[in-house]
């Protein structure tokens, strides 16, 4: 039954309190403190402690479409999608190790600055503008609009009011700053893990009571003798879901890219550490690789279970779209619907919480984008403090209610949370890795190497995707390059793999920048570099074991569900 009960509404109402109250009380004690700097509001700098950096880090990744597009991949092609958030668990630990100490080192606050101190302005600008219309149009819609979604199907309140409470109840947080951000996502993230977590365990109980039995570790068992075929964490190439997971390159090849892309060279994500010192920075980030690998038990297991569960004949109706076919991103909501009242309401507030904390990171960083890369650079050079601040402010509603009145329009709902976001951010994520990798560790990147990167990048994806249409690619079906994909009028293509055709544009675009850049060192063309040297990535004891239990929690994990 998708309605809320009084003691749902309750519930949800005690979880609203308790975030927008303290909330505020950080938002107080923090304008007592500092009088509106840009930094420390953008930033936070210098007061997030460690445990409130991992939990943001955590709060601002997991989302609707996590909830969701994850869970309805869990139904759908099982545990194997949890290597997005299993091998993000790695990532972080690089990330920490040799990404952050050059943004640290060299005082980087955010990622066009990087490319400008790095290459140059145009490089800077291009990418600052490109990264501004990605976040509103692409990311920024799909959290607010698969959030809505969601909470529809739940308590049954019209779309567009969804979209609006979560729209405001992010404005609220975002306008206090990124120090209000951090620490309220520590709030969020208890609801976020605890609701659920208790979700998890009630769906589980419901795949047990199939077999007559309770508790959460038989549902686990119940599940694994009745599904083995979800449990399968690589895929083979006769998988109906290879295209998607195809093979060891979870391993090996494109998910390296998606992942430290995302986590390295995204805005959104390393701003959450920027304002800290490396210890601080480092640890918090630690903290987040550990958090990450719980995840798949809160977003991927539900799916799982609500696969069970129609297989053996329950949700028979519930699992259909409008258009009478199945529809494996239903799996999660239609779960919460079958909670006792509650705790529907709790797994409601965990929900929300994901959402609006994802939101209110997401506009933040539009924000500092756009007003310390293009207000301050380019529209008032002298703009002071204050009006810094007060640009941020006006940028994180214009840029929310845009994404109110665009998002019902994009067809996200058609496209699926995961593939609406990575078909698009992957046509740049290669190029845009290639230029930030080699700016760092390579002194002779030129500038026209990088804006290859990012041009010559999209291009090529753009070719890669649709070469198929134009040229017959089974020759790369025997070298795992390509695989059979059955199109909607029922033709089948070979097609390559979305991670391997972002392997792919990565080795080319890191090819050709070193041949650009050793054509332009011949010519003379002089090189911006960083500051850099080994002792910088040099971690404390306490972080490498930290990272050495990650790597062989990762490593059973990888052994036991191959």
């Amino acid at each position: 039954m998708n309605t809320l009960q009084l003691a749902d509404y309750l519930v949800f109402l005690v979880y609203f309190f308790i975030v927008a109250g303290y909330g505020y009380s950080v938002y107080i004690r923090k304008k007592t403190k500092s009088i509106s700097a840009s930094h420390d509001y953008f930033l936070a700098e210098g007061s997030l402690t460690w445990w409130a950096i991992g939990t943001s880090l955590i709060a601002s990744n997991i989302s609707s479409e996590q909830f969701i597009a994850m869970s309805g991949n869990g139904f759908k092609m099982g545990l194997a999608i949890a290597t997005y958030e299993w091998m993000a668990a790695l990532t972080l630990i690089i990330v920490a190790v040799f990404f952050i100490p050059v943004y640290l080192k060299n005082k980087i606050y955010t990622m066009p600055q990087f490319l400008s101190e790095r290459y140059n302005g145009n490089v800077a600008m291009i990418m600052a503008v490109f990264w501004l219309l990605l976040y509103v149009i692409v990311n920024l819609t799909s959290i607010l609009y698969l959030g809505a979604l969601a909470i529809n199907g739940i308590s049954g309140i019209e779309i567009n009011l969804c979209m609006y409470g979560l729209a405001f109840f992010a404005i609220v947080i975002a306008l206090g700053g990124m120090k209000v951000i951090g620490y309220t996502d520590v709030v969020q993230v208890v609801f976020l893990i605890f609701g659920g977590l208790v979700t998890t365990y009630l769906a589980l109980d419901k795949v047990a009571e199939l077999n007559g039995q309770h508790g959460m570790v038989q549902g686990f068992n119940y599940m694994m003798d009745q599904s083995g075929d979800h449990f399968h964490m690589i895929f083979k190439k006769d998988n109906a879901n290879f295209p998607s997971l195809p093979g060891l390159t979870v391993l090996f090849g494109g998910m390296w890219i998606v992942n430290l892309n995302y986590w390295g060279c995204n805005q959104y994500i390393t701003q959450r550490a920027l304002g800290a010192d490396l210890k601080t920075a480092r640890t918090g980030i630690l903290f987040a690789a550990f958090l990450k690998l719980l995840m798949p038990v809160i977003v991927v297991l539900p799916g799982i279970a609500a696969y069970v569960i129609y297989t053996k004949g329950g949700l028979q109706t519930e699992m259909l779209g409008p258009d009478g076919i199945i529809n494996p991103d239903r799996s999660y909501p239609v779960l919460l619907n079958l909670l006792p009242v509650g705790l529907k309401g709790l797994s409601f507030a965990a929900l929300t919480a994901a959402v609006v904390a994802s939101l209110a990171g997401k506009v933040n960083s539009i924000s500092t984008i756009f007003t310390l890369d293009i207000f301050k650079k380019k529209i008032d050079v002298n703009a002071s403090e204050k009006k810094m601040v007060q640009v941020g402010k006006i940028t994180v509603v214009a840029a929310m209610l845009l994404a109110v009145v665009i998002a019902p329009f994009l067809g996200i709902d058609k496209k699926g949370g995961f593939e609406f976001i990575q078909e698009y951010t992957g046509f740049v994520s290669p190029g845009i890795f290639a230029m930030f990798i080699m700016g760092f560790f390579w002194k002779k990147t030129s500038s026209n190497a990088a804006m290859f990167a990012t041009i010559g990048g999209f291009v090529l994806s753009v070719i890669l995707k649709f070469l198929p249409g134009f040229m017959n690619l089974e020759f790369l079906y025997s070298t795992g390059f390509a695989t059979l994909v059955k199109q909607e009028d029922g033709t089948s293509l070979y097609e390559i793999p979305f991670l391997d055709r972002m392997g792919i544009v990565f080795a080319v675009c890191v090819l050709l920048m070193i041949l650009i850049s050793l054509f332009d060192a011949k010519k003379g063309v002089k090189v911006k570099g960083l500051e850099v040297d080994t002792a910088m990535f040099k971690v404390s004891n306490g972080f490498a074991v930290g990272a050495m239990i990650i790597c062989g929690v990762l490593v059973a994990l990888y052994s036991i569900f191959w």
